[in-house]
């Protein structure tokens, strides 16, 4: 169910009756005040000034043809010219009692499209770090969301796989006559590659080897092959470690690594120089982009082989854009990577539309995100300056979710308070994330992330809980409910158009990669049961028919708030 969309239809018919192009977006948005209505209509305005037109007088012309008898019990105009909608409590009754009937709480299912969405991509040979949790978290929001509304999702986990690192590690591991082999774990692999990259720092000739042993690995050499896979599904299997405790749902089969595209970049360099888009420059293969100018206003150029046949990121990123259209058939390629990346992306993406790669018909997207910030405004890290591990970002906000369950209940087992600190602990974590728009830098704030008040992840899921407690102490299942909803209180109403508008959001989220939208619906919806909860006693209520119809709202809303934290990789609980 989608109240914008339905508005949305009905409006713009309207406004082709009132001789408004089809083209021009109604803008209907939610109201932020009742005393504007359930839903308002902002386009009238920009269309009137447009033209030349008083919008207020374009908007009553709108309204004259505008058919909402079965909808609405109000429509009024408020200067400049805003059109108001009232709803009728009658309609959101048969629609919310529609919600009741349905599948996937009444959410329509779209055309399916193709996406492809590219997000976490860890190093390899070193733990995952605080830095990768905003693309893992944010992309698999996204990505959930996409798969939930019924479109066909390509998870991928574009990994460092390739590269002078991996020659380094190869060159120190034999400096050391592989000793380490058969007992490798990550944290090893990190400290050698750390004593590899300083002794490469230093010693001419190990950077010669290590050189080298980049050059036997891309050639197929078969010791630097084995070696290289080992490292590779070392880092891979750690990784999934931290996928699984996070509840994300990103699998080692998602796993594409810059070595998937390594046998097209020959091929890719050969054509961009056959369509004349890449040329030779002081021995190097660069695309000059006339989009692009550097500092001294000339055409910037993207180097794809270096004069030592080399090839870098950019060569890499133009092969995997043409492979994710030509092998997976994308119509939407997303990519969840810091915004530092963007110039980057427009340079690949710019290449390959030139070379027709991919068509314009196939939406290329970069959903940037800004960092995490410390309480100073600095980049988050340790007290000593280090980037700070994930596992042990997860492993402190479960101590701390434990130590604020023991105290809420101290009676409760050590089993039950194990399970109960990791669930709330990871999902006060990724809650904190979500909840923040992804285009902004945020404070990182351990008080703030694990309160049962405001905003938070623990504050939803008590609200889930209290439903549940609501139907144990009734002794009824909240699964066996027949009754129709009737909404006779304000309180009532109110909590039934929210729960009518979660497809909205879903939509939103979609669209603009913005998980942050569903966290403040979920938030509003915990806080409408609340006053909902306050104010219209269920199972004390002495009239039976009110009792279940009040019963079957807090029941749609506990399925919705599960829903939503599904979606949101966030697991909820049956006590708290």
């Amino acid at each position: 169910m989608n109240i914008k969309s339905v508005l949305s239809n009905r409006i713009n018919h309207a406004m082709i009756l009132a001789g408004i192009s089809a083209n021009c977006d109604p803008q209907i948005h939610r109201s932020s005040k009742m005393k504007f209505g359930n839903y308002q209509v902002n386009g009238i305005i920009s269309v009137a000034k447009k033209n030349g037109q008083i919008p207020s007088e374009l908007a009553k012309l709108v309204v004259n043809y505008l058919d909402l008898d079965d909808i609405a019990n109000k429509i009024e105009i408020a200067n400049p010219g805003f059109i108001n909608i009232f709803l009728k409590r009658t309609w959101l009754e048969q629609q919310i009692n529609k919600l009741l009937q349905l599948p996937c709480l009444g959410i329509d299912r779209v055309s399916p499209q193709n996406i492809v969405i590219d997000y976490s991509s860890p190093n390899m040979a070193k733990e995952m770090h605080v830095g990768h949790i905003r693309s893992t978290i944010i992309g698999d929001a996204v990505a959930c969301t996409l798969s939930f509304l019924g479109h066909n999702v390509i998870r991928v986990n574009h990994i460092g796989d390739w590269g002078t690192q991996f020659g380094m590690l190869i060159a120190y591991l034999d400096k050391k006559k592989n000793k380490y082999q058969e007992n490798m774990i990550l944290s090893n692999l990190e400290n050698f590659y750390r004593e590899a990259k300083n002794i490469y720092d230093k010693d001419l000739n190990f950077a010669k080897c290590a050189q080298e042993y980049v050059i036997k690995l891309q050639n197929g050499d078969e010791y630097c092959r084995d070696l290289w896979q080992k490292i590779v599904n070392i880092s891979i299997a750690q990784n999934q470690k931290i996928y699984e405790r996070l509840n994300v749902s990103l699998m080692p089969n998602h796993v594409m690594g810059e070595s998937s595209y390594n046998e097209m970049l020959p091929e890719i360099v050969a054509d961009l120089r056959k369509k004349g888009l890449a040329v030779i420059s002081e021995g190097a293969t660069v695309v000059f982009l006339d989009e692009f100018k550097n500092k001294q206003g000339n055409p910037m150029g993207v180097i794809i082989q270096k004069k030592d046949g080399g090839y870098l990121y950019s060569t890499t990123d133009i092969a995997c854009a043409k492979y994710r259209y030509e092998k997976f058939h994308a119509e939407r390629i997303i990519y969840y990577i810091d915004s530092r990346q963007h110039q980057h992306l427009q340079q690949v993406w710019s290449i390959v539309r030139k070379a027709g790669y991919v068509p314009e018909s196939v939406s290329l997207e970069h959903h940037a995100f800004g960092m995490i910030l410390g309480k100073d405004g600095t980049p988050f890290k340790t007290r000593s300056g280090n980037i700070i591990k994930l596992s042990d970002l997860l492993d402190e906000s479960v101590e701390r979710a434990l130590k604020l369950i023991s105290k809420k209940n101290p009676k409760m087992s050590q089993e039950k308070l194990k399970i109960l600190s990791e669930i709330v602990g990871i999902g006060a974590i990724k809650y904190a994330e979500l909840s923040k728009n992804r285009i902004s830098n945020y404070i990182f704030n351990w008080d703030q992330m694990l309160r049962f008040d405001g905003n938070t992840a623990p504050y939803i899921q008590y609200a889930y809980t209290r439903i549940l407690s609501v139907f144990r102490k009734a002794n009824i299942n909240i699964n066996h409910l027949i009754d129709d909803i009737t909404l006779t209180e304000e309180y009532e109403v109110r909590l039934a158009i929210h729960l009518l508008q979660f497809e909205e959001s879903l939509i939103q989220v979609a669209y603009d990669g913005t998980p942050h939208i569903m966290c403040s619906y979920l938030y509003e919806l915990a806080s409408l049961f609340s006053n909902f909860y306050e104010h219209c006693p269920i199972i004390l209520n002495k009239n039976n028919q009110t009792c279940k119809s009040r019963l079957q709202l807090a029941a749609l809303t506990a399925k919705t708030l599960k829903q939503g934290l599904n979606i949101l990789g966030i697991q909820t609980v049956q006590y708290m």
